[in-house]
């Protein structure tokens, strides 16, 4: 039977959006093939902002979700296997879902990303504090 994970990412994407909420995905950045900007991880974590304001050409499917978007002004190609998201919430109430860390599947392909850009020379700001997540049942 296919990981219902995947289904509920979409379902609570949509769902968030559907009540003019922000999505945020909470990811292990520390996950293989996972494609997101280190510099803006902490403690092998990293909170994406995945809105449709935010990010262009959001794709997601039952291997991963994809998309571009901006850190500190600088554009960035994503890409985050289905089992590296630890969450998805809204930004506004914290409402969502927490799911289990799953361990990485032996023989996934690597992903190459589209842009080869360099991390930004400065510093990333540091986050004020960590998401607050609710369980929804």
């Amino acid at each position: 039977m296919n990981s219902s994970r995947p289904y509920l990412v979409r379902a609570l994407y949509e769902w968030i959006v559907d009540n003019d909420c922000t999505p945020h995905m909470l990811v292990n950045s520390e996950f293989p093939s996972v494609q997101v900007p280190q510099g803006f991880a902490s403690d092998g974590q990293i909170v994406l902002n995945v809105s449709p304001a935010a990010v262009r050409h959001l794709h997601m499917d039952n291997d991963a979700v994809s998309f571009e978007g901006r850190f500190g002004g600088v554009p960035h190609t994503l890409y985050v296997p289905i089992a590296a998201i630890l969450g998805i919430y809204a930004r506004e109430n914290g409402q969502g879902m927490v799911f289990d860390l799953e361990s990485p599947v032996e023989g996934e392909e690597e992903f190459e990303p589209e842009d080869d850009l360099p991390p930004p020379d400065n510093e990333p700001p540091r986050p004020s504090g960590r998401p607050s997540l609710k369980v929804v049942k």
